[in-house]
């Protein structure tokens, strides 16, 4: 079992992982230098200092297997959940932790410093409720993709703002250059953009509570569950990933994914 206790303070990560994918079925068990994507996961969860038990939550036995035969916990759940985060509520029912970590199963280069940041966030501010993380725009059509998150943080580092619309436009470098696109030379204008990742630290109490709450209107038009907790004051702790990571939601993404850790494992294409 990949699960030593490395730390006093218990901090569970969890992974929700469900088989059904529009674009990539079986995304889970997609192989990635001969091992399913889910594993590579759970082991850049495992390895994070913070994190005392590595979890895969999951409602389909082909997941279950893989996961079990790497050496990793497995919880089976329901079916019908609505959304990771509500699989991962149902774990932390009958878990005893601080802590828990939503883990993205679809992130099998998620920075293991990266989990231990939002997890020492929450440690570090009793005032905070969950936490997650960042990484700064380099890209002009990232700022403008509705695909691409954004988050707005305050002088304190707490979240003041998700949308998938650009936060706080430069109206007047816009206006300089023509465009945001037009202005790339300009990374202090990018860099004022910061892409939300999908990784979340909650305390285990406020999860449970989170999942019981009925969705906010912002959540509604926005399709962001997290602004159901803003939306309530939540204070919401944010703090920047130690590297990019990247979620393997197209084949593209998958092929991307391949040779970088082929490229590190030197393992042959």
């Amino acid at each position: 079992m990949h699960t030593g206790s490395k730390t006093p303070q218990n901090a569970v990560a969890v992974i929700p992982a469900r088989y059904d994918s529009t674009r990539l079925p079986g995304k889970p068990l997609l192989l990635i230098a001969g091992k399913p994507l889910i594993v590579w996961v759970a082991e850049r969860a495992a390895a994070a200092s913070s994190i005392s038990r590595t979890i895969v939550a999951t409602d389909d036995s082909r997941i279950a297997d893989a996961v079990g035969a790497a050496g990793f916990d497995v919880v089976m759940t329901r079916a019908d959940h609505a959304t990771g985060t509500d699989r991962i509520a149902e774990v932390a029912h009958n878990l005893q932790a601080e802590i828990i970590v939503n883990v993205q199963g679809d992130e099998p280069l998620i920075d293991p410093l990266t989990i231990d940041r939002a997890v020492d966030a929450l440690r570090n501010d009793p005032s905070a409720q969950m936490s997650t993380t960042y990484e700064l725009i380099d890209e002009p059509a990232d700022v403008l993709s509705s695909s691409v998150v954004k988050i707005a943080i305050d002088t304190e580092g707490y979240a003041t703002a998700f949308s998938r619309n650009p936060i706080h436009w430069p109206n007047q470098a816009v206006e300089k250059h023509g465009s945001i696109e037009s202005s790339p030379g300009e990374l202090g204008l990018l860099f004022s953009f910061k892409k939300h990742t999908g990784l979340y630290a909650y305390r285990r109490e406020f999860l449970l509570e989170f999942t019981r709450w009925p969705q906010s209107d912002s959540e509604r038009k926005e399709s962001l569950e997290q602004m159901r907790a803003l939306d309530r004051g939540v204070k919401i702790k944010v703090v920047e990933a130690a590297s990019r990571s990247i979620g393997v939601d197209t084949k593209d993404d998958l092929e991307r994914v391949r040779a970088i850790i082929e490229k590190e494992l030197k393992v042959p294409a």
